[in-house]
């Protein structure tokens, strides 16, 4: 087993761990590197640089309390938060967020999404399909279904040899439904997403060997004679090919060490985004909390300059039966941060054309607040804000009733979104058919008809 460990981190499961990029044994699913590189290889290498960032939302934001407010329900639909004009007249957010108001222009909101399941997971927002937590096998095809980012992968390929199209921020938390990057389904371990979690550039060792080393490829490979002995004996070694070697070429891609290194980053554009490791202080409703810091957002951006297809990543943790108000208070200012700074920054560097961003949960929260001061779950509607992708922006799409309770007009399967999303990618739905394992031939999603106000 090769791996670069990162230092010692506490992750939100309590556990004290090393962070690692891997090649080798079980590596992402169960293939090595080398095999998953071979698989993409077979697919193809192409020269798009068409990508998508999706942010998290785990546990479902209030729509009401963000991007949908409610100025004319009753005080216990309403909330305790006033609305604010937006820079598009006549679209109106909550107080929380005035970076996102303030970038409205470059934003679409879509209030009326429906058709989610009632379900605490993001295997939906991240494939397009419900899971079936009632029955087994349920209405999965054999193997699963396949994310977005794995989807791509088998599709278009890496951009570059020594760049994985799929990687995922996602970190590890108690709640593994919460924790998932997307998985490959029936497409295979092939097209897992790569999880470049090491904590720095500096910080990443190889077998002893420093990262700045890592720069130098013929240092790498010479350094590896060492390694080699100590595992010819097991034929580990035996018959490394030009996949092997593009695997170690990925581990120690300038671009990838690079984007991952946000020493190397404008101190401006850092300061944009927050400090690096600035993190939600904990919340009353944290005994499962979920994501990472809003350092992942600049990293988001940093690995799909780099040439990564799909970056997935969540930010905070939303599922406030308790305290909602509070927790909004302390929880959408950041993520207001998170999101107007990534926005703006892929504008400034001339990408919104070719970079998609959605930021979603996996539904709505009741217009009622209950006896705790929170919101209860409520997958009738909810709303998601996308950026990007070439898309016309300044506009919500669709809306709700008085209450929030339910979409009034237009409303919008949530596969149509991700119908939306794989035509920003350029990948045809009705032509794009793969078999599951058992051989059957599968269609990614039924709403195949991409939002027609976002083309």
């Amino acid at each position: 087993m090769l791996k670069i460990l990162g230092a010692p981190g506490r992750f939100c499961d309590g556990m004290s761990r090393r962070d690692f990029l891997q090649i080798g044994g079980l590596a992402m699913g169960g293939l090595s590197l080398p095999q998953i590189i071979r698989a993409e290889a077979e697919a193809g290498v192409k020269s798009s640089r068409k990508s998508i960032i999706m942010v998290f939302l785990a546990g479902g934001p209030s729509h009401i309390d963000s991007f949908d407010p409610k100025t004319e329900a009753p005080a216990e639909i309403r909330g305790e938060f006033d609305p604010i004009e937006t820079s598009v007249p006549g679209i109106q957010m909550t107080e929380l967020f005035p970076r996102m108001a303030a970038i409205m222009d470059k934003l679409a909101i879509i209030r009326s999404i429906v058709g989610t399941p009632h379900d605490h997971a993001s295997f939906h927002c991240l494939t397009g399909r419900p899971r079936n937590i009632q029955a087994q096998p349920g209405p999965q095809p054999a193997g699963g279904w396949p994310s977005l980012g794995s989807v791509l992968s088998r599709v278009h390929g890496p951009t570059a040899p020594d760049i994985p199209p799929f990687v995922t921020l996602v970190p590890d938390t108690i709640l593994k439904e919460w924790a998932d990057p997307g998985s490959p389904g029936f497409l295979g371990p092939a097209y897992s997403a790569f999880r470049p979690t090491g904590q720095g550039l500096n910080e990443m060792v190889l077998k002893g060997i420093t990262a700045n080393r890592l720069k130098d490829r013929r240092t790498l490979l010479a350094s590896l004679d060492r390694f080699r002995r100590d595992v010819d004996s097991t034929g580990m070694m035996a018959g490394m090919d030009k996949f092997t070697e593009q695997a170690l070429g990925v581990l120690s891609s300038t671009r990838l060490v690079e984007a991952l290194d946000l020493s190397r980053e404008d101190p401006r554009v850092r300061e944009s985004y927050g400090e690096q490791g600035m993190r939600l202080a904990p919340g009353s409703n944290d005994d499962y909390p979920s994501g990472g810091g809003l350092e992942h957002f600049l990293l988001a951006r940093r690995l799909v300059e780099a040439g990564v297809r799909c970056v997935t990543m969540s930010f905070g943790k939303y599922d406030w039966h308790v305290d909602n108000f509070r927790e909004a208070k302390r929880v959408f200012p950041l993520l207001d941060r998170g999101v107007a700074a990534l926005v703006k920054d892929l504008h400034d560097r001339g990408m919104d054309k070719d970079v998609t961003v959605i930021v979603w949960g996996e539904f709505g929260r009741t217009p009622k607040v209950n006896v705790n001061g929170g919101r209860d779950h409520h997958p009738n509607v909810m709303s998601a804000v996308l950026a990007g992708g070439g898309m016309p922006m300044g506009q919500v799409i669709g809306s709700t009733d008085r209450n929030g309770d339910s979409a009034k007009s237009r409303p919008i399967h949530f596969q149509e979104v991700f119908a939306t999303l794989y035509h920003n990618m350029q990948i045809d739905l009705e032509k794009t058919v793969f078999n599951d394992l058992t051989g059957r031939p599968t269609t990614l999603l039924d709403f195949r008809e991409p939002v027609r106000e976002l083309l």
